[in-house]
């Protein structure tokens, strides 16, 4: 398969000939990175699967008046980023559940998560970033396992790079604690 430039892409499903191709296109392009940064912060396969499609229909539907004003991927990260936070406090509402309780649940169902493959470690490494704060969680899954920079993180997060750097440095010292403790 040819690798097209996002420019390219956008190019291509401006072009009402080839929309849908290009929209398959973006869609094969940033499908997985999207699914793990989801899978991340809702834990849970069939979740992450839920909400990746929410976000891949609101992407063809805004995706015609999306301006470019930053990455693609960009653009596509926030709209998964906001859709994993909304499941997540529906999620809440649907159950009266408090927030310390779902995040303990989410520990639960990575346990039994038969999609899960990671060893006793990663478990852990897990379960303590599930004891972090929802913004702290985001940072950490973006800077740690997705590399991202502070200036994408920020476009995605909509606050600023200091923020973020705090957010990260404490999110890594609670890491650091719980791992110590357990």
């Amino acid at each position: 398969m040819e690798h097209y430039s996002d420019d390219k892409l956008l190019e291509m499903f401006r072009d009402e000939k080839s929309r849908n191709n290009a929209y398959a296109l973006i869609v094969h392009k940033h499908k997985e990175r999207l699914y793990w940064h989801i899978r991340r912060i809702v834990i849970n396969h069939d979740d992450a699967d839920d909400v990746l499609q929410n976000t891949l229909i609101k992407t063809w539907k805004g995706l015609s008046n999306f301006k470019a004003e930053s990455k693609l991927y960009t653009w596509l990260y926030r709209i998964a980023t906001n859709e994993s936070i909304t499941f997540l406090n529906q999620k809440r509402k649907r159950f009266f559940i408090p927030i310390v309780d779902v995040e303990q649940e989410l520990a639960q169902s990575l346990e039994s998560d038969e999609y899960y493959t990671g060893d006793e470690i990663q478990l852990k490494l897990q379960k303590a970033i599930l004891t972090l704060p929802e913004k702290q969680r985001l940072v950490f899954n973006m800077k740690y396992y997705e590399e991202m920079k502070y200036e994408e993180i920020a476009d995605i997060l909509g606050t600023s790079i200091g923020a973020l750097k705090a957010s990260y440095h404490h999110a890594v010292k609670k890491i650091e604690i719980y791992l110590t403790a357990n």
